[in-house]
């Protein structure tokens, strides 16, 4: 693990994300205990899917915990606010976009998920990590060399360790040549259309069906 200081040095601070945590706390505080679900956090790609990604994932029980512009040291550092809090059965993350656009180096991304896996196993070694592989955008072609370096130490650390489970959401939205498929983004060529997450449900929810509808009879 590499030491705090080149964690400090890398990545923004994380406490710029204070008031949307406290919003998080508000809705916990009205709804109550839900614990044993599968939290979903990540950056502004999670959050967009918010809008319906209790339909799209129906009918596995989901906490939503999206924020947008978020990395992967923000989820690590309100981590206990974001899933802890929840006991959850499952966590579905997808972060490493906002990390490679501001310049994160690939070993501090993902020692940083390792940093939120050991974390999370520590509170509770059953909790099974679905971590989706960084999407290509249009708007950031010339970083998709980098996030495909994280997706492949992802996909290592998912082959090495059942409790992570990898999700190749990227190559679907590429055309059979390498390009990026441009009918799957709105208008900044960054975040997704319908169309996108259509891709998305499609591509998740039998890879959490195989191993949470159990659960979610019990």
């Amino acid at each position: 693990m590499l030491p705090a200081s080149v964690q400090a040095a890398d990545y923004p601070d994380p406490t710029a994300w204070e008031y949307i945590i406290g919003g998080f706390a508000l809705e916990d505080e009205i709804i109550g205990d839900r614990h044993g679900l599968i939290v979903a956090t990540g950056s502004s790609s999670m959050r967009f899917w918010d809008h319906r990604i209790h339909k799209d994932l129906a009918p596995l029980p989901i906490i939503s915990r999206g924020f947008g512009g978020s990395n992967m040291n923000d989820v690590v550092h309100y981590l206990d606010e974001l899933v802890l809090k929840h006991k959850p059965r499952a966590v579905l993350l997808y972060e490493g976009d906002n990390d490679v656009a501001q310049g994160v180096p690939v070993p501090l991304i993902i020692d940083t998920f390792n940093t939120a896996f050991s974390r999370i196993h520590d509170a509770d070694p059953d909790i099974r990590i679905y971590v989706l592989s960084v999407k290509p955008s249009i708007s950031r072609t010339a970083m998709w060399t980098t996030m495909q370096e994280v997706n492949r130490a992802l996909q290592k650390l998912a082959a090495s360790n059942d409790k992570i489970i990898y999700i190749d959401v990227a190559t679907p939205m590429l055309n059979s040549d390498g390009s990026i498929k441009p009918d799957l983004f709105v208008s900044d060529q960054l975040h997704m259309n319908q169309k996108g997450y259509n891709l998305w449900r499609d591509i998740v929810r039998p890879v959490l069906l195989a191993n949470e509808s159990t659960a979610e009879q019990q």
